[in-house]
C-alpha cells in the first residue's frame, strides 16, 4: 500500500509492486485484459475527489529544487521538467500508486492470443488545452513521432511493428515480439505524452505545452511557472485554480519557505532534517521507499575508464554506506544493483565489499603510476550528487584516483552528458517499474540512455531476450543474469535507493506521496 493521507505526520509503506497489470495475462495465454473506467463517468483513476466539482481556489505553490530544461515531453529527460509535466499531458494508461496500470486516455485494452497485438479503446468526449478534439489520430501522431524521429523513448517501442488508427476511437499497436513492459512502455511515465496531431511543427514544444491534462501552462520564467486549473478537463476538474512551481535548489530555503507559509508543499527536504521533521508540527511530513536509484558512471570511451579493472577498482574503492549517509542521513538503502528490495523484480547481488588494497591494487595496474585524475560531474540543483561526490573524492584519493568535481546548472550537466563530454558522473534514475524501464535503455549497446558507451554482447542477448519473455519466472532469472553482469562490468556503479521524502502545510488536504515520484496536484485542497 502507498502511504495514507492525514492530518498527522505521514510516513509510507514500502509500495507492493509484486502485482503490476503489464506483465501477465494479455502476453502469456492471450486473455482479453479490459479495464473499465471506474463508475462509467470520466472520472480520473484515483482522483478521490469526491464531489467536489470545480475546487475549492486558490493557488498551490510548490517549490522544488531544479529547474526544468524543456517542455517537450517526447524530447526531455529531466524530472524537474516532468514534476510539471505530470499535471499537464496524459498517457494512455496510468500508473496508480501501487505500481498497477489504469485507464486514462484509453478505458480498456485488449491482447491477441499470440500477444502480438494490443487494441486500446480511447476515451470519448476528451479536448487538448487548444480546444482540439483528442481522437486515435492523436495518438498514431505522438508514438510515430517518437520512433521516426528516435527521440528519447523510441528505445521503449522497439518491438512495435505499427500503430494504428483502426477509427477515431480505435488504436491497434502490432508487436514483433511478445512485449511484458508495453503498459509500462507507454504509460509509465509522461514521456509518453499523447499530443495533438501536427504540434510539433505548428509550435515550439520546447517553451509551450499542449496536453489534455488537469492544468494548462501558463507562465513560465527564470524563477518558476505557473499551470492553470483546466476547466474542460475529462476527469474531475482540478480543486484549486492555480498552481505555482518555484525553483529552490537549496534545500534549507525551502524549508524555511515552506514553515514561513511562502510555500505549500516542497520535495526539496534537508536529509538530516527529517528524524527532527516528524515531530514537527509546522510541517506534515511523506516518507516512502522509492523505485529510484542513484549511481556513478565513468566515460567508457576514455582511457582508463574503458578498462573494466579500473572501474571495479573504483567500485572497492567507494564505502557505499559512507556515502549514502553523507547524501541521504539514513533517507535510503544502500544497493549494489539498480532494483530496490520492496520490488518483486529485486535480485540481492553485492559482489563489491569496500576494499582499499583490492581497489588500490587493480587501479594501480591499469594507470599511470601517479595519482589518476578524474573529473565527477554533479550539479548543485540536486545537491545530494555533491555531497555524495565530496564522499567519494576522499575514498578515492586513498586508492590513487584523483577526483576532480565539477558543478554545473542541470541544464549543462544534460547537455554535456548527452555530448559524452565528460569523465564520470552522478545521477539517479526515478521512477522505474518494470526491469525494461530499470536496464535496457541504459545498457544495451546502442541504448539511448547509455551514455557511458558501454557494450557487452551477452548483456544485449540477455536484455532481448527479458524484453519478450512472458513467462514471470524465466523473465526474472534473465534479467537477474543481465544484472549481475552489469554490475561486475561496472557499466553503472550503483550506489543506493532513496526514500521519497516530501513535505507540505499542516491542513493541505488530497496530496498521495507515491513511490514512483509522481507529482499530481488536481485533487488537492489548499489549508483553510
Amino acid at each position: 500500500m502507498g502511504a495514507a493521507m492525514n492530518r498527522g505526520k505521514v510516513r509510507g509503506h514500502a509500495v507492493a509492486l509484486a502485482v503490476i497489470a503489464l506483465v501477465s495475462a494479455g502476453c502469456g495465454g492471450g486473455d482479453d485484459v479490459n479495464v473499465d473506467d471506474p463508475g462509467g463517468d470520466g472520472e480520473s483513476a484515483g482522483s478521490g475527489a469526491g464531489d467536489n466539482q470545480g475546487g475549492d481556489g486558490g493557488t498551490l505553490i510548490a517549490a522544488i529544487s531544479a529547474q526544468p530544461d524543456q517542455f517537450d515531453p517526447h524530447k526531455t529527460q529531466a524530472y524537474a521538467s516532468f514534476q510539471i509535466l505530470e499535471n499537464v499531458y496524459d498517457t494512455l494508461v496510468v500508473p496508480d500508486a501501487e505500481g498497477e496500470f489504469q485507464p486514462s486516455l484509453a478505458t480498456e485494452w485488449t491482447t491477441s492470443e499470440d500477444g502480438l497485438t494490443w487494441t486500446f479503446t480511447l476515451r470519448e468526449g476528451v479536448t487538448f488545452h487548444d480546444g482540439s478534439s483528442f481522437d486515435s489520430a492523436d495518438v498514431v501522431y505522438s508514438y510515430n513521432r517518437i520512433i521516426d524521429e528516435q527521440l528519447a523513448n523510441a528505445y521503449r517501442f522497439a518491438s512495435v511493428a505499427s500503430v494504428e488508427a483502426t477509427d477515431p476511437q480505435t488504436v491497434t499497436i502490432t508487436l514483433t515480439a511478445p512485449t511484458p513492459a508495453l503498459l509500462d512502455n507507454i504509460g509509465g511515465f509522461k514521456g509518453m505524452s499523447i499530443i495533438p496531431e501536427g504540434a510539433a511543427e505548428a509550435t515550439d514544444l520546447a517553451t509551450t505545452a499542449v496536453g489534455t491534462g488537469p492544468f494548462t501552462l501558463e507562465d513560465t520564467g527564470a524563477n518558476g511557472v505557473t499551470l492553470a486549473r483546466y476547466d474542460d478537463y475529462w476527469g474531475d476538474p482540478a480543486l484549486v485554480d492555480s498552481v505555482e512551481f518555484q525553483y529552490v535548489s537549496e534545500p534549507a530555503a525551502a524549508l524555511t519557505a515552506l514553515r514561513s507559509g511562502d510555500v505549500h508543499w516542497t520535495d526539496n527536504v534537508p536529509p538530516q532534517d527529517i528524524e527532527g521533521l516528524e515531530g514537527d508540527d509546522e510541517v506534515e511530513l511523506g516518507v516512502t521507499p522509492s523505485v529510484d536509484y542513484w549511481y556513478l558512471a565513468m566515460n567508457q570511451t576514455k582511457p582508463p575508464f574503458d578498462n573494466r579493472d579500473f572501474r571495479r577498482g573504483v567500485a572497492f574503492g567507494i564505502d557505499r554506506d559512507e556515502v549514502t549517509e553523507a547524501a541521504r542521513f539514513g533517507a535510503a538503502t544502500t544497493n549494489q544493483a539498480a532494483i530496490p528490495e520492496q520490488s518483486r523484480w529485486y535480485h540481492e547481488y553485492a559482489p563489491f565489499e569496500h576494499d582499499p588494497d583490492q581497489a588500490a591494487e587493480l587501479i594501480g595496474a591499469n594507470a599511470a603510476a601517479t595519482p589518476q585524475p578524474m573529473a565527477l560531474m554533479v550539479t548543485d540543483e540536486y545537491p545530494e550528487t555533491v555531497q555524495a561526490a565530496q564522499v567519494i573524492q576522499a575514498q578515492l584519493a586513498e586508492v590513487g584516483v584523483e577526483v576532480g568535481i565539477e558543478q554545473e546548472a542541470f541544464a549543462t550537466w544534460l547537455d554535456r552528458q548527452a555530448a559524452g563530454d565528460y569523465d564520470a558522473f552522478l545521477l539517479g534514475w526515478l521512477g522505474n517499474l518494470d526491469p525494461f524501464g530499470f536496464y535496457h535503455a541504459q545498457h544495451v549497446c546502442e541504448g539511448t540512455s547509455n551514455f557511458q558507451g558501454y557494450c557487452n554482447p551477452e548483456v544485449d542477448t540477455l536484455l532481448q531476450s527479458a524484453a519478450a519473455e512472458t513467462d514471470q519466472d524465466a523473465r526474472k532469472t534473465l534479467y537477474d543474469q543481465a544484472a549481475e553482469l552489469i554490475v561486475d562490468d561496472v557499466s553503472y556503479l550503483y550506489l543506493y535507493n532513496p526514500d521519497v521524502v516530501q513535505a507540505w502545510a499542516p491542513g493541505m488536504e488530497g496530496y498521495e506521496i507515491r513511490a514512483d515520484k509522481a507529482i499530481n496536484f488536481e485533487t488537492v485542497r489548499l489549508p483553510e
